[in-house]
């Protein structure tokens, strides 16, 4: 078991790695943040001091040095923009999008399982089709026109939310549902495949043979052994929904983690780009890790496979 669990850490440290060079490498792409910092009137000698303040006067291969070695013990740079650590940048905005996330997270939960549930014990009626059409719309439907829809008709026609920003509860409501609308249909659908997989096992037909409610046969019995594949895939989903909330932050004006990612990228931020890259990868990598391990310790044959 150690030897398994040291695979996947090493694994999951090389994953890291790979991303920081990626991160790095296409960070630069977005242009020089001089041409930003500096003024239109700039002289040559400004642009080279300032280069040589932030380091971009050096070849690329020393600056990713520079920065894989400060990394590793826990600096990841100074914001251009904010003139502060960029890790206290990218925290600072951390709990908006951790609050979206959980909210949308909930709500994905309270729709799609119970629809899930009975669209698997009516399948094949009217309400299995509209389940799953549900289910594929929101699985095909990108977020940025989900929120511009939900914009238009609950903000402009009806003025009944807020059509962006943060402040109570009615702000949370658009945004959370566009950001969950995926994650729902993912889980719809999963949950609704592992029903029917448990519906027809021979204990559910004894449930039923001995006059057990019906509510109790589907909560109780059936989805309590279908339950693991989709609470391990709402696990990897709210990681995704965390570092996937780029579009509807910027949608929403939701001052989160994925809108300071698009303002880091307009201003060539690379330090915040790569932190709010690193970051995000860190608890994507780590959601699959712990799912990895929490497997193993379940299934003794994962732990054991070649």
């Amino acid at each position: 078991m150690q030897r398994y669990i040291l695979g996947r850490v090493v694994q999951a440290v090389i994953t890291i790695w790979f991303v920081s060079v990626i991160v790095f490498a296409l960070a630069r792409l977005t242009g020089n943040p001089l041409d930003v910092i500096l003024p239109v009137e700039a002289t040559k000698e400004q642009y080279e001091a300032m280069a040589a303040k932030l380091g971009l006067d050096k070849p690329l291969p020393v600056q990713y040095g520079i920065f894989f070695m400060n990394a590793v013990q826990g600096d990841l740079g100074e914001s251009l923009r904010f003139h502060r650590p960029a890790l206290e940048v990218v925290l600072g905005r951390l709990p908006a999008t951790l609050e979206l996330g959980v909210l949308a997270f909930l709500v994905s939960l309270a729709i799609a399982i119970p629809v899930g549930v009975y669209a698997a014990r009516h399948r094949g009626t009217s309400l299995d089709g509209v389940a799953r059409g549900v289910a594929i719309l929101g699985q095909s439907v990108p977020h940025f026109w989900t929120g511009i829809i939900l914009i238009l008709i609950f903000a402009v026609w009806l003025r009944l939310l807020p059509a962006s920003g943060k402040g109570g509860i009615q702000h949370f409501i658009l945004p959370a549902v566009t950001l969950g609308s995926v994650m729902a249909a993912g889980i719809m659908r999963l949950t609704r495949s592992a029903m029917l997989d448990v519906l027809g096992s021979e204990y559910i037909k004894l449930a039923r043979a001995k006059g057990v409610r019906e509510s109790i046969v589907l909560w109780k019995h059936a989805f309590k052994n279908a339950a693991l594949p989709v609470l391990t895939f709402s696990a990897v989903m709210f990681v995704r929904i965390l570092t996937g909330s780029i579009v509807t932050e910027t949608v929403f004006a939701w001052p989160g983690i994925g809108r300071l990612v698009v303002e880091a990228v307009s201003y060539r931020d690379f330090p915040v780009i790569q932190t709010v890259v690193m970051l995000m990868s860190a608890m994507y990598i780590a959601g699959n890790l712990t799912t990895d391990i929490l497997y193993a310790y379940v299934n003794p044959k994962i732990r054991y496979r070649k």
